[in-house]
């Protein structure tokens, strides 16, 4: 097995190419130069600037306030578009790997979809996940962070196409988005630290490229 998560996401995303018909791989491809083109990535939530509060139901369905890891330390929070999305399952396994190192260097991690609290506790069984997995039902985290896009008409048939009801998967009746697939690292004064806002679903932050923040992070403030 490939040893970073950059190299799994590729080993997956060739495949994908090779099953996908070639129509339903184009809305994909043009719905991720959309998101390019509004400039979506550059207008969320950026370096150096206050992190909106998070406070989301747990797998327990009780209230989680994020400030309460903040006040032991930064904590890294990835945005993930939901249990069916098989990048963003190869994403939550390679932290869940790292948590150790992470928590060595005084951190804490989060995980955040806009799915429906059983289907979050579904998505951290699945994974084995032992970091707090977060329900932002309605997406009012994800808006706050500026991460949420909509979907187009094409991108709505492209995902019926997949068998995926999205307004379904995340309790929103009619409302067809999603957050983009972004990782934060916050200090403890609530300011980012580290973003990474990309567009394209299918790459994400490396879980150690992270690490080497929260690790420079701790090295600094001793």
């Amino acid at each position: 097995m490939s040893n970073t998560l950059s190299e799994q996401l590729g080993e997956f995303l060739a495949g994908w190419m090779q099953r996908v018909p070639a129509e339903r791989r184009a809305v994909m491809e043009r719905h991720i130069a959309h998101l390019s083109d509004v400039g979506l990535g550059r207008l969320a939530k950026q370096v150096g600037e206050q992190a909106p509060q998070i406070t989301l139901p747990g797998v327990d369905g009780k209230p989680f306030d994020v400030s309460t890891l903040l006040a032991k330390g930064p904590v890294v929070v990835t945005f993930y578009r939901g249990g069916w999305c098989p990048y963003c399952n190869l994403e939550l396994r390679a932290y869940q790997n790292l948590l150790p190192k992470i928590r060595a260097a005084g951190a804490s991690l989060v995980a955040i979809s806009p799915e429906k609290p059983d289907d979050t506790v579904t998505t951290a069984e699945k994974n084995a996940l032992t970091f707090p997995v977060l329900s932002d039902v309605g997406q009012i985290v994800g808006k706050a962070f500026g991460l949420v896009y909509t979907f187009t008409d094409e991108l709505k048939w492209a995902y019926d196409a997949f068998g995926l009801d999205i307004p379904a998967k995340n309790g929103a009746p009619d409302e067809w988005s999603l957050p983009l697939s972004a990782t934060y690292v916050i200090g403890m004064n609530g300011v980012i630290l580290f973003a990474d806002t990309g567009v394209d679903y299918r790459r994400r932050a490396e879980p150690l490229e992270v690490l080497a923040v929260l690790q420079r992070s701790a090295q600094a403030a001793e």
